[in-house]
């Protein structure tokens, strides 16, 4: 027992002492500094997040529609229930799913280290703006012909999914993660990630509003009023496309080939660099 005992009081003599803590940050989150430093990166990712997440979700929820127009038949219409329909509305997505969405997300994890994370989002938005300019535009075209034409289109949405995982679905996750330092990265990646929540609430809202029936009776005329109406939805999905390759082109920073580390001591000696020229500028004041 004194052996014990003595052991004991050895190991808690010879015990070091906690490390010291580390310095406090020079400066706090969205602080003048902050902004300075990481805004415009913290800008680009909420901004590419929000824009993804209204054409994601928007476009699960065109997947209902597009499948009525595609199995419509007068004669069996009447005898399709709803939980047939939504049995087939779910095996649409989950052939969708097999055949464009994770495809998609292999080609990224094979090609992001290659190609790069800002190319792939580029490259991910501008098809998806041409997927859905090339099916909004012609869309009555689409449903007025044979058969063929409709197979053709849906072969075409299922590119959607392939190229949003091949693309912004998949790198709006990746670059805040790697681009911040490490006290702020948690929080901004929170703060991208809730820009990409309320992007998916105005893609549903915005879907609903876009593909609403016109209560005053001017769409009875028209020959195709749903397509009419999701044209639009196509259309503006497209515009959105294109809005988040014009901000991930000009706002994002590329984080291929670099480290953590390496990220964290670019932003100290950015900086660094702007302690010196404050420094300059309030000597040249003195003087």
């Amino acid at each position: 027992m004194q052996k014990v005992m003595s052991i004991s009081n050895i190991s808690d003599e010879t015990t070091t002492e906690p490390p010291s803590p580390s310095p406090p940050p020079t400066y706090k989150l969205f602080s003048i500094r902050f902004l300075r430093l990481h805004g415009r990166d913290l800008f680009a990712a909420s901004a590419n997040w929000f824009l993804v997440d209204v054409v994601f979700y928007t476009s699960n929820f065109l997947l209902s529609h597009i499948f009525s127009s595609y199995s419509h038949n007068p004669s069996s219409s009447a005898t399709t229930n709803v939980y047939d329909a939504t049995f087939e509305v779910a095996k649409l997505g989950a052939i969708i799913a097999a055949c464009s969405t994770i495809p998609g997300y292999w080609f990224t994890v094979f090609f992001i280290d290659k190609v790069g994370r800002v190319r792939i989002q580029i490259m991910g938005f501008f098809f998806m703006a041409v997927i859905f300019l090339a099916a909004g535009i012609p869309y009555c075209w689409y449903w007025s012909k044979h058969e063929q034409t409709k197979k053709g289109f849906m072969v075409l949405y299922g590119f959607v999914f392939f190229f949003c995982n091949f693309g912004p679905n998949t790198t709006t996750f990746i670059i805040p993660a790697e681009l911040f330092p490490a006290r702020f990265r948690s929080t901004c990646h929170g703060i991208s990630g809730a820009a990409g929540k309320l992007g998916a609430i105005v893609g549903t809202v915005g879907f609903l509003w876009a593909t609403r029936e016109v209560e005053d009776g001017d769409d009875i005329n028209q020959v195709y009023p749903d397509a009419n109406r999701m044209r639009t939805a196509f259309l503006i999905l497209g515009g959105v496309c294109i809005a988040g390759m014009f901000v991930t082109y000009f706002f994002t920073k590329e984080t291929m080939g670099r480290s953590l580390e390496e990220n964290e001591h670019e932003h100290e000696r950015d900086k660094n660099v702007e302690d010196e020229e404050i420094g300059d500028g309030q000597s040249l004041a003195s003087t």
